[in-house]
């Protein structure tokens, strides 16, 4: 992570030479806009996440925390299309359980987690219904075993957004399967589901929520679901030449597995935008 941490550095620089990503426009357009997964818009974002986690192989509380780099760089196709392709980048620091400590847990290990890529092509809209369909895919690059799958993943995804003023509302939604990687790890299939309801608020700003619902098709019931609800505000300011959207969003967990399971979510977000050469 601290390479991509550098590169921005480098790269802003170079970028802002050339042009300006939204100097003309309105941050309160730009704000609104980025809720778009398919804007042609192109951004950097990092994501922080804070889990405070209990169940029933912990006594009392523990924490996992997950630090995201996600560059979002949208390719035109033809007049109409977007192509989009995120890759996702994660730093984790995950609990190591044990049931002969006294609490559950015997340490926390930090490292690279499985990188995964979402693709998506959908139709370039600003403003209205707007939906994109693809695939999703999951590279078992954790550097220890306890902060992966070890399995090689792939699946579809779809989503579908109504982009209005004052409110952007819409979902996007992941399905894994494992088809490939250790034998000895178990098998995957797992679906994640993000739920966006935003509204737009004077001053570049909006109010709202988008959590990530995550069903794990293989665990036993008890232990299959994570329905979290959330609210939080998102502000895009200006740093020097740049847009940047910034967000804190706590997310409390209705539903999550008995075992182990995120009770809060704390999530902040940093997303810089970077000019396109694509006009």
């Amino acid at each position: 992570m601290r390479f991509f941490l550098i590169l921005l550095l480098l790269v802003l620089p170079l970028w802002a030479e050339r042009c300006t990503a939204g100097e003309d426009e309105d941050l309160a357009e730009i704000n609104r806009r980025l809720e778009n997964p398919l804007t042609k818009l192109w951004s950097l974002t990092f994501q922080e996440n804070l889990a405070i986690q209990e169940g029933d192989v912990v006594d009392g509380t523990t924490y996992a925390n997950t630090l995201f780099f996600q560059p979002a760089l949208p390719l035109p196709v033809g007049d109409d299309l977007v192509f989009f392709a995120r890759p996702v980048f994660p730093l984790v620091t995950s609990p190591v359980l044990d049931p002969t400590s006294s609490d559950g847990v015997d340490r926390h290990e930090t490292g690279f987690g499985d990188i995964q890529m979402l693709s998506l092509l959908g139709p370039s809209k600003s403003q209205g219904l707007v939906w994109g369909g693809g695939a999703t895919f999951k590279f078992p690059t954790a550097s220890k075993d306890v902060l992966g799958q070890e399995k090689w993943q792939i699946g579809p995804a779809a989503m579908l957004f109504h982009l209005g003023n004052p409110w952007t509302i819409g979902f996007l939604a992941q399905q894994w399967w494992s088809v490939a990687g250790d034998h000895d790890r178990a098998n995957v299939s797992q679906t994640e589901f993000q739920y966006v309801a935003r509204r737009q608020i004077p001053g570049a700003m909006s109010i709202g929520m988008g959590p990530n619902v995550t069903i794990d098709w293989e665990a036993d019931s008890d232990n299959q679901v994570t329905f979290p609800i959330g609210l939080g505000i998102t502000k895009t300011v200006r740093m020097g030449r740049f847009p940047v959207k910034m967000r804190f969003e706590p997310q409390y967990s209705i539903i999550r597995p008995d075992d182990l399971g995120t009770e809060w979510n704390f999530r902040l977000q940093f997303a810089p935008v970077i000019p396109s050469p694509f006009k």
